[in-house]
Parts: C-alpha cells; structure tokens; sequence
C-alpha cells in the first residue's frame, strides 16, 4: 500500500468511526429524551444555584487534577521530575479533543506529554493505556459497591449491569495476566507475537511489535511498592471526588433528601456512559443518568434530565475551552523555550 493510499485509507476509517459515534449520540439521546418536553428541562436547568454550579466546577477539576497527579506517579521511573502543569495540561487537551472525536484524546495527550516532557511518546502511550485498565477496574469497583449500598436490587433496574461487570471482570483479569508474562518474560513473547502475526502479514508483525513495545514501556513505568499504594489511594480519591461531583450536582439542579450514597450509586452507573464512545459521553451519558435518578431514585424525567443536560453541558464546554487555553500557551511556551535552547547551542 502506498502512502497515499495508506493515507486515504486512515482518513476514511477515521470518518466512518467519528460517524458510527454521532449515530451512537442520536440514538442514546433519543432515548433520553424522548416524549420529554425540553423547553422543560432547559427552564429547570437554568434555576440551578450559581454557588453550587461554582463549586461543581472546583470540585470536577479537583478530580482531573488528581488524576495528574496518579499519572505523575505512574511515570515516575520513566520521567521522574515530570511537571504537573505539562501533565494537567495535556490531560485537559485530551479531554476536550474527546469531546469532539472519541479515544483520539487520549493519543492527543500522549503525544502532546511525549513532545512536552521530550520523552518516549510510545511510552507515553503505554502509560495511558494503564490508567485507562485502573480506571475500568475501579469503575466496576465502584458498581460493585453501588449494588450493596443500594436498598432494593440494583440489576433488577438494569439487567445488563450483572452481565457487563462479569465480561469486563473477565477480560481484565485475562489482560492483567498477559500484561504480567509480557513484561516479566519480554524478549520470549516479543519473538513469539511478532513471529505468530509475520505468518499472516509483514505489516500486522510491525504492528503488534509496536504494540507490544508500548504495552511494555508502559505498565513496566509503574514500579515499587510505594508507587502501587499510593496510585491505588489515588484512584479511590479520584472516584470519591466523582462521587462528591455528582452529590454536588444533585443539590445544584435541586433534587430533595439527597445523600451521598445516592449520589456514588449515580456516578457509578452514569460514568459507564462516558465509557461508550460518544463525544463526551454525550448521549449515553443522559440516558444514564436519566435512568437511575428516574428507575432507582423515583424523580421526575424533567429535573432528572435537567442534572443530567446541566452537569455534561458544564463539564463538556469547561473541556472545551480549557484545552484550547492551555493547548495554545502551554505550546507556546515549549516552542519558545525549544527555540532558546536551540539559540544557546549555536552559540556554543
């Protein structure tokens, strides 16, 4: 395949996947919507507490700051003075180009951390592929718990939910194991996969070695003990900070007798809508959310939708705007600070 064919042939795969996500979108929020007069929703909305909105948006970005944080830790052996401004800010750019083009966010910051950090982007990649396996495993965590705080029986309300934690379960324990032997006995299983995936095709045998090169850099980054405790403290903060985030929500578009088991069980079953890949979670995120406040909770489908449209409508621009922010003075900088290193050696 020549390069330009090759070139045509990402551009088209890059389109029918951003189209297959804005189908996705449609159908959930028809789902969310549907039969439910959205003048309504819009008019509850917009009577939220300003305070309360204020506190929502310190709190959500409490929580992402955090998750700089665990990242920090996680690239400690790799980049060990990485800077918190480059980890945040490329996190905030990640987030905001998810918002438009789904997962593209997360190559967007790993790209963006490699060329800022001026480390190995592969590695970089790696890294967010591991916090993306400790973020689904604390999420279905965090269901599990959801279920036994619950009074009644959660997957009465959502059949699905048992099912889906059981595959996931599965599936992360079979990848937690082949990430195990890959990196204890690298050198053997590189020489198989590659020589397994050369059988069927030269092209698919560089893919799967770059593949296996990131895999490896990447969860090989998260060393020692110490590491491991506090990126497992970490990850249950960040998850408590959502959970605060959705209690916050719940007063702010002003739901009664609201307590914060209410809200972590909200979070939990609402965030697997940010898991499905909509831009921003928009859609998936709404039925969600409209569905536990409404099947679990016995609030009306206008304020239930009204936190919903009210907290991703926040989230999604505050993602928005952030990232255009720093993505052009975070550059900026960098550029500048590249072009008086380069200055300085001429010199020299």
């Amino acid at each position: 395949m020549t390069s330009g064919n090759k070139e045509r042939h990402i551009a088209k795969r890059d389109v029918i996947n951003f189209l297959l996500s804005l189908i996705l979108t449609a159908v959930f929020l028809y789902i969310a919507f549907y039969d439910v007069n959205f003048g309504e929703v819009l008019e509850t909305a917009s009577r939220a507490s300003l305070f309360w909105i204020i506190i929502f948006i310190i709190i959500l970005l409490a929580s992402h700051f955090l998750r700089a944080i665990r990242w920090k830790v996680i690239i400690s052996s790799v980049k060990p003075d990485a800077s918190l401004k480059n980890l945040f800010g490329s996190l905030m750019v990640g987030y905001g180009v998810n918002c438009v083009i789904p997962r593209l966010g997360e190559i967007t910051r790993a790209v963006l951390l490699g060329k800022w950090e001026r480390i190995s982007r592969s590695s970089m990649f790696g890294t967010v592929i591991v916090e993306r396996v400790i973020d689904i495993i604390f999420l279905g965590l965090s269901v599990i718990v959801a279920a036994l705080i619950y009074t009644g029986n959660l997957y009465l309300s959502f059949p699905w939910l048992k099912t889906t934690l059981y595959i996931t379960s599965a599936l992360i324990a079979l990848f937690l194991v082949f990430i195990l032997l890959i990196v204890r006995f690298k050198e053997k299983f590189y020489g198989v996969i590659v020589k397994l995936m050369g059988k069927v095709s030269e092209k698919l045998a560089h893919k799967a070695g770059y593949v296996f090169k990131m895999l490896t850099e990447g969860f090989a980054s998260l060393k020692g003990t110490r590491n491991y405790i506090l990126t497992f403290f970490l990850s249950v903060l960040i998850m408590l900070f959502y959970a605060l985030n959705a209690y916050v929500g719940m007063i702010m578009i002003g739901l009664p007798h609201v307590t914060f088991s209410m809200a972590w069980i909200l979070m939990s079953i609402s965030a697997i809508g940010v898991v499905i890949p909509t831009p921003g979670g928009t859609g998936s995120y709404h039925a969600l959310a409209k569905s536990t406040l409404v099947l679990l909770f016995g609030y009306g489908e206008i304020i239930s939708l009204a936190y919903a449209f009210l907290t991703h409508i926040i989230s999604y621009l505050m993602f928005i705007i952030l990232s255009l922010i720093i993505f052009f003075v975070l550059n900026r900088q960098h550029d500048n600070l590249i072009n008086v290193v380069e200055t300085e050696m001429e010199e020299l």
